[in-house]
């Protein structure tokens, strides 16, 4: 049986792997919430399905939803696809569900952090956030895959991205946030990240992009393309909201040195025009005291960085932007050895994020 390991993943020789290597599968979750997307989220599961049936092609893919759309889901999902009952408060599996770290020997075990709803009761995006708090450890518990405890420290899975070889991206904004763990000096976090994903070079970029409601999650900016290669989201307009932020993250990138002693191959990805919600998009999500507002004007961080890479494929999205065709051959040129696949998902950037957002991996066992 799954048990809890009370000491940390480092001391046991475990670390985060990347995500560009070997998965068992990927897991995500139903969306629902009324308040955070529009027309009883028909459009944005539209949206979800079409995201999960891309990553099917290339690896297993897990659903999770709650009891009251299980027999839904399960009618309109072809059957590839698993579909466990599993509550939460809303469906974004990166920052809800378990980080996932590996041995040399190829055992999986689970990191359980600490979840606030990206801020809690100063700047949170719901409440109450108490179903997505149990999902790390049902996951752990469906997979039999032993646990760490780290519900002591607020963390979310878009907020760090790592190389596999000890080299982990993340933003000042988000890590050091008053709203996620107040007590902790940038050391602490430091420490507890190298003790729990067992890496030891972290390259801090000062903030993530505007309008990102989640504070600045790293995984709106850049990512890991392999070991030393990164693509990042870029502008050259100084118009764009996103411009000033952008520049600062190249200058830190290119002076950045990864783990390994190597300095950075960055890649610079277009984003796309700025996304705004329209009047018509607003008046169709529900009003909630405690919920983010998506009021008419309401911008979104968007760009194509936040995609997925799984066994063999990369799903990216797209937004019905002239950029999109851009993007797509600059990731497959980024790729070569992986299948690009676009999706639209303009309904899951009004939700909040993107593929990046909605998917966590669960690494392969064994060697």
């Amino acid at each position: 049986m799954p048990r809890t390991i009370n000491s940390t993943p480092r001391s046991d020789g475990f670390r985060m792997p990347a995500e560009y290597e070997p998965h068992r599968g990927t897991w995500m979750l139903w969306p629902t919430r009324t308040d955070t997307w529009r027309l009883g989220a028909k459009p944005a599961q539209d949206a979800f399905v079409d995201v999960a049936l891309a990553i099917s092609q290339f690896e297993p893919v897990t659903i999770g939803v709650g009891s009251a759309q299980y027999e839904h889901v399960r009618a309109i999902i072809p059957s590839p696809i698993r579909v466990v009952e599993l509550s939460s408060n809303d469906a974004w599996m990166r920052d809800i569900g378990p980080t996932f770290v590996k041995n040399d020997k190829g055992e999986v075990r689970g990191v359980d952090w600490g979840f606030n709803a990206w801020g809690g009761l100063q700047g949170g995006l719901y409440f109450p956030w108490d179903q997505d708090l149990l999902v790390k450890q049902k996951v752990l518990e469906m997979e039999y895959k032993d646990r760490y405890d780290a519900q002591h420290f607020i963390l979310e899975g878009g907020s760090i991205h790592v190389d596999g070889e000890g080299t982990l991206l993340t933003t000042e904004q988000c890590l050091l946030h008053p709203n996620r763990n107040p007590g902790l000096s940038k050391h602490d976090i430091e420490e507890l990240l190298k003790e729990y994903l067992n890496v030891d070079t972290m390259i801090w970029i000062e903030e993530g992009m505007r309008f990102d409601e989640t504070d600045g999650h790293i995984d709106e900016v850049a990512a890991f393309v392999r070991p030393g290669v990164v693509a990042m989201s870029w502008t050259d307009d100084p118009d764009d909201p996103q411009y000033d932020v952008l520049q600062r993250a190249y200058q830190t990138l290119s002076a950045a040195v990864d783990a390994r002693g190597r300095k950075l191959e960055i890649h610079r990805i277009p984003i796309p025009a700025p996304l705004t919600i329209t009047d018509e998009e607003a008046q169709r999500i529900d009003r909630a005291r405690r919920s983010y507002s998506r009021a008419t004007g309401t911008c979104f961080a968007a760009t194509y960085v936040n995609f997925y890479i799984c066994n063999g494929g990369v799903v990216i999205p797209a937004f019905g932007d002239p950029r999109d065709q851009d993007a797509l051959a600059q990731l497959q040129a980024l790729f070569p050895d992986r299948k690009v696949v676009q999706v639209n998902t303009r309904e899951i950037a009004l939700g909040g994020g993107n593929i990046h957002c909605i998917t966590q991996q669960q690494p392969a066992s064994g060697l």
